[in-house]
């Protein structure tokens, strides 16, 4: 079929026009934005699909967060499968919890909200000194974010809803001391035992099988020795850095912007003043408000008669009590730091100088300025390795750009090679042998990311060897790649793999050996416990464990302490077999009432904990939520697989 798009465009689009076009008219673009705009359905809620393309975002969003939290964190480490899924969990509690919001019809009241508002510490910073909001600054903060006040504000109150979801059940965790005692008790509690150890790998080292042993466990476990599936890919990327490389910047076009941004790049000037405030808010009545007016006046009638005492005037009268006890000292500002009115007369007066009376929201100012800090005016040769590089980047930036859409059609409409768009975009062509379709643990870089080994891994891509698409793989980085040679999964021979083969048989004969001596020697001793030979006896407990493995310790904490002493025998599964000897049970120690305290009110926290996963639990049940995408191997476990090709 694409076969048939690249060699009839013209035809196509008339088609596509006379399709497509009247949909527009009966549906409207909603219609389109709200069919298919996620791409693949990765998970589901209540009946609602979670798409690709907003799991990605959620995931960028994820990342910039804590790029914003931890600069020096290499973003590559978030990038991992086991990362992204994590996002997709949140993502689907997150659509659990909402749902439940909106099924129990809980709200949000206003006066709910605005306490929340109130409450935010970044929001806070942003309130004058009489306690009313900037909201120019309010608006640039959100801005920043991508997010109008309406959009924040409706974000806010949405979580404030799903919050009580979970909250009556938090609130209203309890566990009884009676419980906690009980549970706290058997998990302090601790017992002397002797431990028999029949390790795998002491049997294994008597064993030498033959070959015919090794290749019949061959032939009966094929599975454990496949190799995956591999490919020789080759890939190219474009990114701002590497366009970068390639730009020089004109000495003339570096002159300009010197001479257009000298003053941005070498700071802004700062000035310091002193201030009277008679405070008034422009809400007071009328009279109250010419009141303070008068009341200015004949301080700045006091100041002006008399210059030097204005520090005094200020500490005496001025209602700012932040500036009041420093003689009205406001410190060095810049332009941005101050209500306009204020700033504008600030920014017009000679050191030295006294305002007239000036109006602000807050009441009624007399300004006296005290000194500028005016900025370094640095030469073009200091400043000449810092406009490079910024210059460099803007027209790096705005060349990836230009480039995308050339990237983005190249890769697609010559999908037989790559060599094209990297010649017109002047790319590298990677190559890369012994790709799988899984990144290796710890893989960074492009042939460390999920989505576009996906993409490689296709099947239209394996079979056809065409490029990819253009991955956004990173921010501002672009890559499509293609297959050059494809190796399915397949079972190795056996001459590759018998060291291989050896070894695994060796572990199991091991285990079992080890086992079936384990086992005949506790029913010995069961028998004749006269005849055990065990070590010396060691205290253990479940907080204890004295470097035995947990199904050890677990074995003696439940074995019945009715009748002491008592045998039980532990499989260790590929370390071997264990039997443990309970000899005798200590309760735990009374412990003092602080500590008691503090162990009982981490016993409900813990009760609490789980009590809310059960809860919501039964909620994603009860909305069908799913994930539908498998969730990935940890990385140890594929060290594990990977051992054993």
């Amino acid at each position: 079929m694409f076969d048939f798009i690249r060699k009839h465009t013209k035809v196509t689009m008339a088609l596509l026009f006379l399709l497509i076009v009247p949909s527009f008219v009966l549906f409207g673009l909603d219609g389109y934005n709200r069919s298919g705009g996620n791409g693949v359905a990765v998970a589901k809620v209540d009946g609602k699909e979670i798409g690709q393309s907003e799991w990605d975002r959620a995931h960028q969003i994820e990342v910039d967060r804590l790029r914003a939290s931890m600069p020096t964190l290499d973003v590559k480490l978030l990038d991992s499968p086991q990362a992204r899924y994590a996002t997709l969990e949140r993502l689907v509690r997150d659509r659990v919890i909402a749902a439940a919001a909106d099924k129990f019809k809980l709200a949000t009241s206003n006066q709910r909200l605005a306490r929340e508002l109130q409450e935010n510490p970044e929001i806070a910073s942003l309130r004058r000194p009489d306690g009313t909001l900037d909201m120019e600054r309010y608006r640039q903060l959100l801005g920043s974010q991508g997010m109008s006040p309406e959009m924040f504000e409706a974000n806010v109150r949405a979580d404030l809803s799903n919050r009580q979801v979970l909250v009556g059940i938090g609130a209203s965790g309890f566990s009884p001391k009676s419980a906690a005692d009980l549970a706290l008790n058997a998990y302090f509690e601790k017992r002397e035992i002797q431990v028999a150890r029949f390790n795998a790998a002491d049997f294994a080292a008597r064993l030498n099988p033959t070959d015919a042993d090794l290749e019949q466990f061959y032939k009966a476990n094929e599975k454990l020795f496949q190799a995956p599936e591999q490919a020789t890919v080759e890939y190219v990327l474009l990114d701002v850095d590497t366009i970068k490389k390639s730009i020089t910047v004109n000495e003339a076009d570096l002159k300009t912007y010197y001479e257009q941004n000298a003053q941005r790049l070498g700071g802004a000037e700062e000035r310091r003043a002193s201030h009277i405030l008679i405070t008034s808010p422009k809400a007071a009545p009328a009279a109250d408000r010419e009141k303070a007016r008068a009341k200015a006046e004949e301080l700045l009638a006091v100041v002006k008669k008399s210059p030097g005492t204005f520090a005094e005037v200020a500490a005496k009268n001025s209602q700012d009590p932040g500036s009041a006890p420093n003689g009205g000292d406001l410190d060095f500002f810049a332009r941005g730091a101050m209500v306009k009115s204020f700033e504008d007369a600030a920014f017009s007066m000679k050191t030295g100088d006294i305002s007239g009376v000036v109006e602000s929201e807050f009441g009624y100012h007399i300004i006296k300025l005290t000194d500028i800090k005016a900025p370094k005016q640095r030469s073009f040769e200091e400043m000449r390795p810092e406009l490079e590089a910024d210059l460099a980047k803007q027209q790096a930036q705005k060349k990836y750009s230009e480039a995308v859409e050339t990237f983005t059609n190249g890769v697609y409409e010559q999908s037989d090679s790559l060599k094209p768009v990297a010649e017109r975009l002047k790319l590298e062509i990677k190559t890369a042998s012994n790709v799988t379709r899984q990144p290796p643990a710890g893989a960074t870089g492009v042939l460390g990311n999920a989505k576009f080994l996906n993409a490689l891994f296709a099947p239209d891509a394996i079979e056809k060897k065409r490029n990819t698409e253009a991955i956004e793989v990173a921010p501002s980085q672009l890559a499509s790649g293609r297959i050059v040679q494809y190796l399915p999964a397949h079972t190795q021979p056996f001459a590759e793999v018998r060291g291989i083969v050896r070894q695994r048989w060796l572990a199991q004969r091991g285990a079992e050996e080890a086992r079936k001596d384990g086992v005949a020697r506790l029913a010995a001793w069961k028998a004749a416990p006269a005849s055990a030979a065990l070590p010396a006896p060691v205290l253990v407990s479940r907080e204890q464990m004295q470097e035995l493995p947990p199904p050890v310790i677990d074995a003696a904490m439940r074995t019945d302490a009715s009748a002491l002493p008592a045998f039980t025998g532990v499989d260790l599964g590929a370390q071997g077999y264990a039997i443990v000897k309970v000899g005798k049970v200590l309760p735990r120690e009374a412990p003092l009432e602080a500590v008691a305290g503090q162990a009982h009110k981490q016993y409900a926290q813990w009760w609490t904990s789980a009590e809310s996963l059960a809860y919501y639990n039964g909620l994603k049940e009860r909305f069908k939520a799913q994930i539908l995408v498998a969730k990935p191997v940890p990385d140890n476990a594929n060290a594990e697989v990977g051992a054993t090709q």
